[in-house]
């Protein structure tokens, strides 16, 4: 194994993201998480940014689609957060696209590249006038024992991150992804609430040097006022310290996004991160806990490091976030990424559903030193259209093309990949699914596109899927979050 740096700046710990929940229990043989979720008696109190649902687009006047491409998870977890707590769902917390990319597909591997595309069309379950065209993108694998990587977690330990939903989940998951370091890797722990403290510097990941990382990690308590500026600060110098060239460099920041002292001005913020991730060092976010929860900032941030936005609200979203999902989350294989999609005249109007904050223009997306998303190592990244067909349509529908630089190599190099939608593209269990996962958004959100939308039409195709959603938790899990929905009294 190469050597894997860790440094880890422990930002507040009450935002820390590992629940204080955990363990596992067999179902059906199937070998599953159990989920001990938030259920504090505080309110969801997300700040989130105003979500205008883009209409449809006619053809004729503009024939192609562009939009960034990255796979942000937070959205779905704080959904299930709020309808396991019995709240009604602030529609703007539903990111229809990270809802749909919570999930693992069937899409193709990439043999020669990076990336892979795979379509299919079919049917839309909500508007039976309409078709749903799926383009989905699946990224080469990477293993972690196989790359160099710096990484440093900075984890509050302010005042806000006090509480069980906040520092000591955090704990858990930090001990969690511990478990998984080998001797070689090297974890620096630094602190910051109303000081910044650096508790460890380069300790090795062997038996002896987990105890004393552990030890360092049972001793945080939560308090003060957050400097998150100073904290960041720190934790990119350490970085920078550790620096690995052609290696995988990167900040994890595990927080509430609750920044009140020190660099607090959100441009300031911005230009700070920007500048570090076009140096080398890569910003990705996890949020946890709530009442506070800053998730307009965090998500923000994330896109300005050009790393990723997850939300833990369990133990076991943790497991998923830095165990089972560990290349996808912290080793970037498509920077940049981003796609067009160019209708044919057999097609009369579409609309991209999710991706309303992440539309781009024509320019950014042939200019290759434009800054887009970025995605991490065997995941998979989809994009769904609802499509309104021209009179006896035929032949070729749509082309789409992604572009991106490929970092998965020593040296940085543009790539792009190309796939058609023709009138013949089957369907797929995954867009069956996907169809599902849209649907249940549409509802959460009251959009003016949900047509004929409801709960109970989406647990009807559901329960066709059993066999496909059989052996996945994560999609199991997602029918008794739809059977639970159908019960509230927001969504009879």
């Amino acid at each position: 194994m190469k050597k894997l740096l860790m440094s880890v700046a422990v930002l507040g710990a009450g935002c820390m993201l590992f629940s204080a929940c955990g363990g596992m229990y067999d179902e059906g043989g199937f070998r599953g998480p159990s989920y001990d979720y938030i259920t504090d008696a505080e309110e969801d109190n997300f700040v989130h940014d105003s979500i205008i649902e883009k209409d449809f687009t006619s053809v004729s006047q503009t024939a192609t689609s562009y939009f960034s491409l990255d796979r942000n998870t937070a959205s779905y977890s704080q959904i299930r957060t709020q309808i396991d707590d019995g709240q009604k769902v602030d529609c703007d917390s539903v990111r229809i696209e990270e809802m749909i990319n919570y999930f693992d597909y069937g899409f193709a591997a990439p043999t020669d590249k990076s990336v892979a595309l795979t379509t299919a069309l079919s049917p839309c379950p909500w508007n039976k006038d309409n078709n749903l065209m799926l383009v989905g993108l699946k990224t080469t694998q990477v293993e972690v024992e196989d790359v160099n990587a710096n990484y440093v977690f900075l984890i509050d330990v302010s005042g806000s991150m006090s509480g069980s939903t906040r520092l000591p989940l955090a704990k858990q998951g930090f001990n969690m992804l511990l478990d998984g370091l080998g001797d070689r890797d090297v974890v620096s722990i630094v602190t910051y609430a109303s000081g910044v403290k650096t508790v460890l510097d380069g300790s090795e990941c062997t038996d002896e040097g987990k105890k004393e990382i552990r030890s360092a990690i049972s001793s945080l308590v939560a308090s003060g006022a957050t400097s998150g500026g100073d904290g960041l600060e720190r934790a990119y110098r350490i970085a920078q310290k550790h620096f690995i060239d052609g290696g995988n460099n990167r900040v994890i920041l595990i927080s509430d996004g609750d920044f009140n002292v020190g660099m607090s001005d959100t441009d300031e913020l911005h230009e700070f991160i920007q500048n570090k991730a076009a140096s080398g060092v890569y910003l990705s976010v996890i949020g946890v806990g709530m009442g506070n929860m800053r998730d307009d900032l965090l998500e923000t941030l994330a896109t300005k490091g050009n790393g990723n936005y997850a939300y833990l609200d369990s133990a076991a979203e943790a497991r998923k976030v830095f165990v089972d999902e560990l290349n996808g989350t912290l080793f970037t294989v498509a920077k940049d990424a981003k796609a067009g999609v160019t209708f044919t005249d057999e097609v009369n109007k579409y609309r991209l559903i999710g991706y309303d904050t992440k539309l781009i223009t024509e320019d950014d997306f042939n200019n290759d030193k434009s800054d887009t998303g970025e995605i991490g190592a065997n995941l998979c990244v989809a994009a769904l259209y609802e499509i309104a067909l021209s009179a006896n349509a035929e032949g070729k529908l749509a082309e789409a093309e992604v572009r991106y630089k490929d970092v998965s190599g020593k040296e940085e190099k543009s790539e792009s990949v190309t796939c058609s939608v023709e009138i013949t593209t089957p369907s797929s269990e995954d867009l069956s699914f996907i169809s599902c996962v849209a649907e249940f958004g549409l509802i959460l959100r009251d959009s003016k596109y949900k047509g004929a939308a409801s709960l109970e039409a989406v647990l009807n195709r559901l329960n066709g899927l059993s066999d496909y959603i059989a052996d996945d938790y994560y999609k199991k899990e997602f029918v008794g979050l739809v059977g639970k929905a159908s019960e509230s009294k927001y969504y009879i």
